[in-house]
């Protein structure tokens, strides 16, 4: 079974998450303590994340929260950032500057950079010398490993190769997986890809934002308005899922969450569900102590491929 590690998405995010700096910071902090002493072995983020003024923030935060760890404990995690393929960003040494600018605001703590997000499907001609360039990178030892997100199960094969070529690993590809959006695990789908290249398969948004986390008949929360119209949209049409995850969470004597992230661990998917507050961390890291039965899998994995709604799918995911 994978481990779990967790995102930083909310860390800065005012429009999705409602971030408030005074109120929030404190917080995260502690949840980042939290986390790790619970077992939590990966932690992602990105240069894009935070909104508006507060761009970067979430690398920023962590960062701080990082320096204040021993060696002991700095040695158990994954730093991970993304670097986005923005239109600015062109050629080989597009990333440089970037990826400077993400190393100091996570004052050093930095073991995998990885590439945002496909350009395949738009720019097809911006993709590759920015992957090279991260390859250099590697190679320059400035950084130990390479990922990739929202990469499809064919694109990932294409970069693999080239890649290869130069005798540079792709350590892992994080796409969006959860319940709600179970293609990973499609036949030839990106799980399989995965397991055939021996590249660690991470599964952002595992929790569907929220929404699996939610009982069966539960009432839209008090929460953001972007996220008050997914619940709108998804909460009627996911009851026989989420009916399914409850009934296996009391089974067990666990919460909805753990189930969730259960389901993807099953798939060898390492789940990187956000967390905000100490007690989110301490929850998503009693998964890491029980496992879903076949059975149980079985089930939910049915429930998940007929279930008539599913989370809006990324624009930049490549095939």
């Amino acid at each position: 079974m994978t481990g779990i590690g967790f995102g930083t998405w909310a860390w800065g995010n005012q429009l999705l998450w409602g971030y408030q700096p005074d109120r929030d910071d404190p917080l995260l902090v502690e949840t980042l303590q939290v986390a790790i002493a619970s077992g939590l072995s990966l932690v992602d983020t990105a240069d894009s994340y935070g909104t508006g003024r507060l761009n970067g923030r979430s690398e920023f935060l962590l960062g701080q929260g990082l320096d204040g760890l021993s060696a002991e404990e700095r040695s158990r995690l994954t730093v991970a950032t993304k670097l986005a393929p923005f239109p600015w960003r062109l050629g080989r040494r597009g990333f440089v500057r970037a990826f400077q600018a993400s190393r100091e605001r996570l004052r050093g703590h930095l073991d995998r950079v990885q590439l945002h997000w496909s350009t395949a499907r738009y720019a097809p001609w911006q993709e590759g010398p920015l992957l090279a360039g991260l390859a250099d990178l590697v190679e320059a030892g400035q950084v130990a490993e390479l990922g990739l997100s929202n990469v499809g199960p064919r694109r990932l094969r294409q970069i693999h190769a080239c890649l290869q070529r130069r005798g540079v690993r792709i350590s892992s590809v994080q796409v969006q997986m959860s319940l709600l959006a179970p293609e990973p695990i499609a036949a030839d789908g990106l799980a399989t890809v995965c397991r055939e290249l021996g590249i660690a398969l991470l599964a952002y948004s595992p929790l569907a934002l929220g929404v699996l986390t939610l009982p069966p008949g539960a009432a839209i929360p008090a929460c953001t308005r972007l996220r008050q119209g997914l619940f709108r949209r998804l909460l009627p049409g996911s009851e026989a899922l989420r009916q399914g995850l409850a009934a296996i969470a009391v089974a067990h004597g666990v919460s909805q969450a753990q189930v969730a992230l259960n389901w993807c661990r099953s798939h060898g998917a390492m789940p990187l569900p956000g967390v905000r507050r100490p007690d989110q961390a301490s929850d998503v890291a009693a998964a890491l102590t029980w496992q879903l039965s076949d059975q149980e899998r079985a089930s939910l994995d049915e429930l998940a491929l007929t279930c008539p709604v599913r989370m809006p799918a990324n624009p930049f995911q490549s095939a």
